[in-house]
């Protein structure tokens, strides 16, 4: 068996997703996803110039070499744009492979260790009040984590406040629109929103909170110890993790689960905060490194000290990138939760499959290989749109991290 062909398709339909499709000599296709927020051309040429040349003629049942020959035979490697471009290839190695063994693939990796996948929504409002109002209408559609985002007063489009219930995309310009932050007013009004949340709907429900970055490692531990009372599954990307180390501040500080990781490209973004066991929870995707082979060594990595997964599920990943999820959280054993942002109608009609939701988790399918398709002649009715994601400045004007 040999790869005869592979090609790209780009298709924005209500926001942009980057799919490659390896087709075989056999006539087995798998695909996979190369989606990059706000730089799609650039892994799209990535893909075209450098790596479907390379793969022609090669064998797509030699996963693991493959996947070091783009990894370990480029001099320049890593960065989001190599890793997203190897983790589609690897994707759709993994769909290849499965189909051809007529399995799911959770069982190629290795049968389940869980039949459902516990996932948490996006419950957002512009104050506390519309997000108490959010959260309730996650909890009567069945969902048992919900993370929960509110503008903050005298803050400019404070970050996580979407522009609709269930689809939240935040690249919403041809150039970077301008958002605003004040760390002193979030610190000040978040912990008033996890109150008012147990007040209303008690302690049975798992609530999260993403910090996007915007903490300093002091202020992170400020808020972290504010939201104790609250019992928070998690505090995510609570200060930015270039410096593994300065999350060590954090925990010295903060017994608030801690979770990180859905910027990182490859397990030494995480080898720190991992060993030294600073972290709960890592948020890696398999479509931000280096897809489902990389990700089983930073799970397996993250096993020896009992941190769990959590990735990420926004939806600047496609519907293959949740497939792929859901049949790696299936069987990987150290699962914690899984992020799930609905897609559109639209986004679910290109790229059907055979996932679904039911009782606040997702289950994946039977149909061998992830089980996500993409419907060609659909995904060319809606062209690429140039988006950029927001950018954040404090009230002086400041660049700051969105």
């Amino acid at each position: 068996m040999k790869i005869q062909s592979a090609k790209v398709i780009v298709t924005c339909p209500g926001r942009n997703f980057v799919t490659l499709k390896i087709v075989t000599d056999q006539g087995v296709y798998g695909i996979g996803d190369a989606t990059l927020n706000g730089r799609e051309k650039s892994v799209v040429s990535y893909l075209e110039d450098h790596v479907v040349p390379c793969l022609i003629g090669m064998d797509p049942r030699r996963i693991e070499d493959i996947w070091q020959y783009l990894y370990r035979g480029a001099y320049w490697r890593r960065g989001p744009v190599t890793m997203r471009a190897i983790a589609a290839v690897d994707m759709a190695l993994w769909d290849i492979k499965a189909k051809m063994a007529n399995m799911p693939l959770y069982q190629l990796l290795g049968g389940r260790s869980r039949d459902g996948v516990m996932v948490y929504g996006h419950a957002n409002g512009s104050d506390i009040a519309e997000t108490v109002d959010a959260v309730g209408h996650y909890i009567d559609m069945g969902y048992k984590a919900i993370r929960a985002q509110t503008g903050v007063p005298g803050v400019k489009d404070a970050y996580g406040v979407g522009r609709g219930k269930l689809y939240y995309e935040p690249a919403d310009a041809q150039l970077p629109s301008v958002t605003g932050w004040d760390t002193r007013k979030a610190l000040n009004y978040v912990p008033k929103l996890f109150e008012k949340l147990r007040e209303t709907y008690g302690f049975d429900h798992h609530l999260l909170h993403d910090g996007h970055h915007r903490y300093t490692p002091m202020e992170a531990a400020q808020l972290g110890k504010a939201l104790e009372p609250y019992s928070l599954f998690w505090l995510e990307d609570c200060t930015p993790a270039e410096n593994q180390e300065a999350f060590k501040l954090v925990r010295q500080h903060t017994t608030t689960p801690l979770a990180v990781g859905e910027v990182f490209n490859t397990i030494w973004d995480a080898k720190d905060l991992i060993q030294n066991q600073l972290i709960d929870y890592i948020r890696c995707t398999i479509v931000g490194a280096g897809g489902i082979t990389h990700m089983r060594r930073i799970a397996d990595f993250a096993a020896l000290y009992q941190i769990r997964t959590g990735s990420h599920g926004a939806t600047d990943l496609s519907p293959v990138t949740m497939g792929c999820a859901l049949h790696f959280d299936t069987w990987v054993p150290n699962f914690g939760i899984q992020e799930y942002m609905r897609h559109t109608e639209e986004t679910d009609a290109v790229f059907p499959h055979d996932y679904h939701f039911e009782a606040g988790e997702l289950f994946c399918g039977e149909t061998p290989g992830h089980g996500v398709d993409i419907d060609e002649t659909l995904a060319a009715k809606y062209p690429y749109k140039p988006a950029y994601l927001p950018v954040a400045r404090l009230e002086d004007g400041t660049m700051w991290n969105w």
